[in-house]
């Protein structure tokens, strides 16, 4: 089976949610989404990756934020007006059910940061064309397709890959190890 075959049947026609991030037009399956939220201050989590940017209360569950700018390494996203915060589900086997955020399906309720979310936008498998492999600044596996649309593209986004829970805990463990290590290093061992 050919790569545009895959593409096209894994996004196929539905709608999609757009959004805008460092100026790039950007979409990702409604069926993903659970709600759209303004901006509101973030509780800091330590020893957590930048891109996981903070915690909000959504009610009564603590739901992590992810920077979508800084998990594409394009830097963090500056709040503004139209700052919004999407919340999306995301069904990741192999996980156990759980408090905060897990609805015993072993998903996990995430909310992403962007600088603007723009309407939603219905998108048949014929204005969907496969994920190039080069140019789109972000890694292949996170984008699931490209779609033609006012003259410009807009990034399909593959929110499974892009908000993979064992890829985000995998690189949380990192981070943490990397501190350790940081912390075990004696300065004055260094001029010796």
């Amino acid at each position: 089976m050919s790569d545009v075959m895959t593409s096209t049947a894994r996004t196929g026609s539905g709608r999609y949610l757009t959004f805008t991030l460092n100026d790039e037009a950007y979409a990702l399956d409604i069926f993903h989404v659970l709600e759209i939220l303004e901006y509101r201050n973030l509780t800091v989590v330590p020893m957590m990756p930048p891109f996981i940017r903070g915690v909000i209360n959504l009610r009564g569950r603590a739901v992590p934020v992810i920077d979508l700018a800084i998990r594409f390494d394009r830097g963090a996203t500056t709040v503004r007006r139209r700052t919004s915060i999407i919340i999306v589900h995301i069904a990741e086997s192999g996980l156990e059910p759980g408090p905060g955020g897990t609805d015993g399906d072993g998903g996990q309720d995430i909310g992403i940061l962007v600088d603007s979310v723009n309407k939603v936008v219905a998108l048949g498998a014929q204005d969907i064309e496969p994920a190039p492999s080069f140019g789109s600044g972000i890694r292949a596996d996170y984008i699931s397709g490209m779609a033609r649309r006012d003259g410009d593209f807009l990034i399909l986004l593959d929110v499974g890959n892009v908000l993979s829970i064992s890829d985000m805990v995998s690189l949380g463990e990192a981070a943490q190890a990397r501190g350790r290590a940081e912390d075990d290093v004696d300065p004055d061992a260094e001029g010796s």
